[in-house]
């Protein structure tokens, strides 16, 4: 951290060493049992990664991951970061996903730990700036990845549709 200032710290418990959660941003956090899913941690770490790439895919925005520093990134610029955490075969925490949100406070820290990571977002690449029209499209990329099928719980919205 370089400078925090009234943003608030918090410390946690995973992988992924700095980062900042704020307005404008999906934070998304899947706890899954992945021996029941049989598969490993770097294997969900990329399963995570393509669900964000084929959703910026959506609106036409090509996107990588890069070996040895997790997250989605396109060009240089960093658009989702991973922070994870696996105790006992179950995830904990895990990625943030910056749709139309103010990066200055990116500028107060060494996002991830790299100094100097631009950072960027969906709506600065030409995409939709409110995270209603992405939450969709992400759960459903997510849930291809793991072979899972997304069910509208009673009393909370569905957010598959």
């Amino acid at each position: 951290m370089l400078a925090p200032g009234d943003i608030p710290v918090l410390h946690v418990d995973r992988g992924g060493q700095v980062t900042y959660h704020g307005p404008g941003q999906i934070v998304l956090y899947p706890l899954l049992d992945l021996r029941r899913l049989r598969i490993g941690v770097r294997d969900y770490v990329c399963r995570i990664e393509q669900s964000i790439i084929d959703t910026l895919d959506e609106w036409n925005i090509g996107a990588e991951r890069r070996e040895g520093a997790p997250g989605v990134y396109v060009g240089s610029a960093k658009v989702a970061a991973l922070g994870i955490r696996v105790r006992r075969g179950c995830s904990f925490h895990g990625l943030t996903f910056n749709i139309g949100m103010d990066l200055e406070p990116f500028h107060r820290i060494n996002p991830c730990g790299y100094q100097g990571l631009q950072v960027t977002s969906l709506q600065d690449l030409g995409g939709p700036s409110g995270p209603d029209a992405v939450k969709p499209v992400l759960l459903e990329n997510i849930a291809r990845q793991f072979g899972l099928l997304l069910r509208p719980q009673a009393g909370l919205p569905d957010l598959s549709t």
